[in-house]
């Protein structure tokens, strides 16, 4: 699958199977959050790899939503179940003091972003699903995980083998809704 084929045919899986993930393509997935830009090339982002049943039910137990997706009907993250049904959960963190930080502005989190859209990628090229999951206690993630109290974590990424065949990227608005030239039209 080339790169554009991946782009547009990615979709968010919450529904796994239960079929391990094979651990050359875990790496592969890996070695694609690996070759991400990032700031200066400082590679501030950190991954913990988990497997455990148990520690994963425990991660999904700090998923929450409270009123973040009220306004959809949500009353619980929709992704929830996935962090303990999916095979396995990348944890993927960052380490600020190895970003940039310009204007007030820091970077950690557009460099573990761009490491996050290329394990997305990279794992749907392979045939895995995954989603990012943004809503947890972050807190209790890192103590769980024993993630020293600097090191922030940006996301929870499930990846498996998805239960149902895909139906195909989420529709998308049109780009001359989203893409301006020259300046910005009203």
């Amino acid at each position: 699958m080339d790169a554009l084929e991946a782009i547009k045919t990615r979709r968010s899986v919450r529904k796994f199977s239960d079929r391990p993930v094979e651990p050359e393509k875990l790496q592969a997935v890996l070695e694609a959050a690996q070759l991400a830009p990032s700031w200066a090339n400082m590679q501030c982002w950190r991954f913990v790899v988990v497997q455990d049943s148990a520690v994963k039910e425990k991660i999904s137990e700090l998923s929450y939503v409270e009123v973040f997706f009220a306004p959809k009907g949500y009353r619980t993250n929709p992704a929830q179940k996935a962090l303990a049904e999916a095979p396995l959960v990348v944890v993927a963190c960052a380490e600020p003091t190895h970003s940039g930080d310009l204007r007030g502005q820091q970077y950690y989190m557009a460099d573990v972003g761009i490491a996050a859209e290329n394990i997305m990628l990279a794992a749907h090229a392979q045939g895995l699903g995954s989603v990012f999951v943004g809503v947890f206690d972050e807190e209790g993630v890192g103590e769980l995980l024993d993630i020293p109290p600097e090191i922030r974590i940006v996301g929870l990424f499930p990846i498996g083998y998805p239960l149902e065949e895909g139906k195909g990227a989420p529709k998308r608005k049109p780009l001359d809704e989203i893409v301006f030239y020259e300046k910005w039209k009203a």
